[in-house]
């Protein structure tokens, strides 16, 4: 059976800044998704090994791979940009060698069947500002949404109605208004990654640069 990667829409508006790679680590784990962050090093002989889940990966920089198959197909080499999403299904015994340098890859293992029914609300970011929110991919676990803000510019209320991972690609300083008015300043860099739960807010981007972020929606 084939490694089978699917690319999503790249809506990517220019370079992003390099992100420095940091050591493999599991972010979050609950009962609807295992996020980790995964160091491929370079010229390191992966072992072989197989997944189990359909997963979304995200990677932070880019990248080139060679993957070998136990099963006799053959060899692959696969390259990857900075910020590119992928959907991956569960696939036999592979092993990964990186051929070029170190790159971290964010990774969501989905636990829960998803449904068929469509992510909707009153403020959907995809609605209320189409300009700036871009659906990168859907299907029945997840809806990605890419989020590029540009300098100083307002995001209207939007609401994310499901719990869903955040994975800043740019640094982002962000003064945010909830649905009762109070407001509140965020800052993260990026490579972050942040769980969120149901919300309703509105949003200014406090920097000279453009934000970047990928939302991961899980469908449940």
């Amino acid at each position: 059976m084939k490694i089978t990667l699917y690319p999503a829409l790249l809506l990517m508006g220019a370079a992003l800044a390099s992100i420095p790679t940091q050591p493999s680590a599991v972010l979050y784990d609950n009962d609807e998704v295992k996020v980790a962050r995964a160091l491929e090093k370079a010229q390191a002989q992966g072992k072989f090994h197989q997944h189990e889940m359909n997963r979304v990966m995200i990677y932070l920089q880019p990248g080139k791979q060679r993957f070998e198959y136990q099963d006799g197909r053959p060899t692959a080499v696969s390259t990857f940009k900075a910020g590119e999403v992928l959907w991956s299904p569960p696939t036999g015994m592979h092993a990964g060698t990186v051929l070029d340098h170190d790159f971290n890859i964010i990774e969501l293992e989905m636990k829960t069947p998803g449904t068929d029914k469509p992510i909707t609300s009153d403020h959907d970011p995809l609605k209320v500002d189409p300009a700036q929110c871009k659906l990168e991919l859907e299907n029945p676990q997840v809806r990605i949404v890419r989020a590029r803000i540009q300098p100083h510019a307002n995001v209207p209320l939007h609401t994310w109605a499901t719990d869903h991972v955040v994975v800043f690609l740019t640094d982002q300083k962000f003064e945010i208004k909830d649905s009762t008015g109070k407001t509140e300043t965020a800052e993260h860099k990026a490579g972050d990654v942040v769980w969120g739960t149901p919300v309703s807010i509105s949003e200014k981007n406090l920097s000279t640069q453009p934000f970047e972020a990928v939302i991961v929606e899980i469908k449940k």
